[in-house]
């Protein structure tokens, strides 16, 4: 089966541009899109709650996923690589039309696959050093960091610090890092995105 993936960020973007892309891509290839997965979602959320999580779970050996350029998959070079990976693991092929990446089975892929976890490896170093540092100058300044005792819920909590989280996700860390960060649940952490979403 071959499978077109196809994600903006908000509302305001258009998928006919991608659509568009992947049509010309598989006529140039010979080959017929089977499905067509499209989302409006965050490329910071993880995949596990976007419909690509879906797809992947689906995709059994010989299936393709086609998508119009890797940023497609995820905005972070951490969650690219578990899903690089987990697809190599299925014996599923990824193609981009932009990049020209095709990731399959072959040393080629494997080459690439070796220099973008290398890269993700550099990224998360990155951002736990500014992460680190931006925590300190907070402390410094007298910010209490984590939730206090006793003074508000955790939701509340949440809300008073929507910013940071904002920077946080384009820092590209995971819920579970940022849940440790913020010292809540995962299930809190969904709490809020309702509460925020509604």
């Amino acid at each position: 089966m071959i499978i077109a993936y196809l994600r903006v960020s908000t509302e305001k973007q258009n998928l006919e541009n991608q659509k568009e892309e992947i049509r010309k891509f598989s006529e140039a290839r010979g080959i017929v899109i089977d499905k067509w997965t499209e989302e409006i979602v965050s490329g910071t959320t993880n995949k596990k709650n976007r419909k690509l999580g879906g797809v992947l779970r689906r995709m059994k050996k010989g299936d393709i996923l086609v998508v119009t350029e890797i940023s497609r998959l995820s905005r972070t070079l951490t969650e690219i690589m578990t899903i690089m990976g987990e697809c190599l693991g299925k014996g599923v092929s990824i193609y981009t039309t932009k990049e020209k990446y095709v990731i399959d089975d072959s040393i080629n892929s494997k080459v690439l696959c070796f220099a973008f976890g290398l890269v993700a490896e550099i990224e998360r170093n990155l951002i736990s050093m500014r992460t680190k540092e931006a925590l300190a100058v907070k402390k410094s300044e007298g910010v209490v960091l984590g939730r206090r005792k006793g003074s508000c819920t955790k939701i509340s909590y949440l809300q008073e610090h929507k910013d940071d989280i904002r920077m946080m996700l384009e820092d590209g860390y995971s819920v579970t890092m940022l849940c440790k960060e913020l010292r809540v649940s995962r299930e809190t952490y969904y709490r809020y995105l309702k509460m925020e979403s509604v």
